[in-house]
């Protein structure tokens, strides 16, 4: 099957995912994961209406940039792990980063974000599995209340929620306690009103468990092989 037809085969699941609990689709953005697939995909994916791209890697993205500078209105979000040597390019390239797990990197990117005068949205990232070879913080972490009682002075970040990646699972069905897990945090610290800390935001699902995410309160979901077939 083509890109184009790909995409409008997920569009379909994600209504039907959406209809189920009474939500509108219209509410969930399908983010293709552009990781390792070069500019051409990429296009063709545009061609299909997509707008939302994620990549893993700032090297990756900066290397494609040029060839895809014409795509005006494509954000470009950073879903893989970010050093902190690697923040100042990445607040140039992206429009998004989606995998804040540190105050520290949350720091780097405020400064960078403030040398190019610009505001930049970003996602705390939740392991909610707790698994060592993993990025992002633990529910009950401290880190995590240190992040989010320093966002009133990170002012060139804009906290839009938060995102995870559950554990691999051969059933989409085991990975339903992760995304709920998330969609408790994500009301508990609703609760507080944090005025500088957005919940809108729950960036959960990939191409194997998306329906399931979207169930259980997902407002992005991340799909790459569905879309574009196989790594390259």
């Amino acid at each position: 099957m083509s890109i184009d037809q790909n995409v409008a085969r997920i569009r379909e699941r994600i209504a039907s995912a959406a209809h189920r609990t009474r939500r509108n689709p219209d509410e969930i953005t399908l983010m293709a994961v552009s990781k390792t697939h070069p500019p051409e995909l990429i296009r063709e994916a545009y061609g299909a209406g997509l707008r939302v791209f994620g990549e893993n890697r700032v090297q990756e993205l900066s290397g494609k940039a040029a060839a895809l500078a014409d795509l005006k209105d494509a954000k470009w979000h950073l879903i893989g792990h970010l050093q902190t040597n690697k923040a100042a390019r990445a607040a140039e390239l992206f429009s998004a980063i989606d995998s804040v797990d540190s105050l520290k990197v949350a720091d780097k990117l405020n400064s960078s974000a403030q040398s190019l005068s610009k505001r930049l949205e970003v996602l705390i990232e939740i392991n909610g599995g707790g698994e060592a070879a993993k990025s992002g913080l633990t529910p009950n972490s401290p880190e995590l209340e240190y992040l989010l009682n320093a966002a009133p002075r990170l002012e060139h970040l804009d906290f839009r929620g938060l995102m995870t990646i559950p554990p691999f699972v051969e059933n989409p069905e085991d990975a339903r306690p992760y995304f709920r897990q998330l969609r408790k945090l994500r009301d508990s610290i609703a609760s507080r009103k944090m005025p500088s800390v957005g919940t809108g935001v729950l960036s959960m699902g990939m191409s194997h468990d998306f329906e399931i995410a979207i169930e259980e309160g997902s407002t992005c979901v991340r799909v790459g092989t569905a879309i574009f077939g196989e790594r390259g």
